[in-house]
């Protein structure tokens, strides 16, 4: 890295906000993309080749074609978000890149989306919205048999994947009644288990069976692409809903929407898509489904979090020190 007199190259591929912006200015030499528009690869190149550490964002694709470019200064990958499944951490370890995230700062806002979601597929909340703003329906009052949806109190929720954000989740769950159910590569420890009066399930097939409705909180890896997949989504009681607001990868899309659209899955709450920002049409045409345009973590003081965390391991790394948040492909 530059000398303490040398103030480090930073590119970012994003506007963020100002007061991150403005600090970053002061602490490094940064090159902001003042337009906000996504870098095309050719552009991400021109930065890995210039930069002593790239600020990256989930929509830049940080592949090995990008990376395999990269000039002998880069050494810090410092991406803006919890997950790095845009960025090719094998390359960059070959390479000797440093990657670091932002764990931690989004799992509130995150969990406090994910309970909007429970909340609102089962009581058609955005379907009695859309209904009150059409020009061409008039509302005629209140009505005994009409706009009917189901109690989620006494429901059993499965959490698929119980890090920070699963058990913020359930917590909240916990709070309106609902019976906590979780499947996770580890079993937590007994004291969370309690507080959140939780059962565990070893087989994600045997939890999904049992439960009315399913949150997706686990990161997107090579080994959760498409972790439900068609048969998975099949085992779905007809009566169960689904709420994704990890990555839209974990679930097979396509199948989601032809059981979506046979009646075989009741509905679902669906943040993100496996192609974003393409989104399946038939999920978009569906009065079954809740689409958000990924704004979960979309708060004012999650994203300056965020920037604290990018700021404080650049800093770090600028410092000769070890950047806080580095990230390790076994974490993952």
């Amino acid at each position: 890295m530059p000398t303490p007199q040398k103030k480090p190259v930073v590119v970012v591929t994003r506007k963020l906000p100002d007061v991150v912006e403005t600090r970053m200015c002061e602490l490094f030499d940064t090159r902001l993309n003042l337009e906000d528009k996504p870098l095309s690869q050719a552009q991400l190149v021109e930065a890995v080749k210039t930069a002593d550490v790239l600020v990256p964002t989930v929509t830049d694709r940080i592949d090995r074609a990008v990376l395999t470019q990269a000039g002998p200064k880069l050494r810090l990958i410092a991406n803006f978000g919890t997950g790095v499944d845009n960025v090719d951490l094998d390359t960059a370890r070959n390479r000797g890149i440093l990657v670091t995230n932002t764990p931690g700062v989004l799992t509130e806002d995150t969990a406090d989306m994910t309970m909007a979601l429970i909340l609102a597929v089962p009581r058609r909340l955005a379907e009695g919205a859309a209904y009150m703003r059409d020009p061409a329906t008039k509302w005629s009052g209140w009505s005994p048999t009409w706009m009917l949806g189901h109690r989620i109190y006494g429901k059993r929720l499965g959490i698929v994947g119980m890090g920070r954000i699963g058990q913020a989740v359930a917590r909240r769950a916990k709070a309106f009644g609902l019976q906590i159910h979780y499947h996770n590569r580890r079993r937590v420890i007994e004291e969370v288990e309690a507080e959140l009066e939780a059962t565990f399930w070893e087989s994600l097939d045997q939890m999904l069976t049992r439960v009315d409705i399913v949150s997706i909180n686990c990161p997107h890896t090579p080994g959760t692409y498409h972790l439900l997949s068609a048969r998975r989504l099949k085992l779905l009681k007809p009566s169960a809903y689904i709420v994704n607001t990890a990555r839209g990868e974990v679930v097979d899309e396509n199948e989601l929407a032809r059981l979506l659209e046979a009646g075989a899955i009741a509905g679902a709450g669906l943040d993100v898509f496996e192609h974003e920002p393409a989104v399946n049409p038939r999920l978009l045409a569906s009065d079954r489904v809740i689409a958000l345009p990924h704004m979960s973590s979309a708060t004012i003081e999650g994203r300056v979090d965020m920037g604290e965390k990018v700021i404080i391991n650049i800093k770090a790394f600028a410092d000769g020190h070890a950047p806080p948040d580095r990230v390790h492909p076994a974490m993952l």
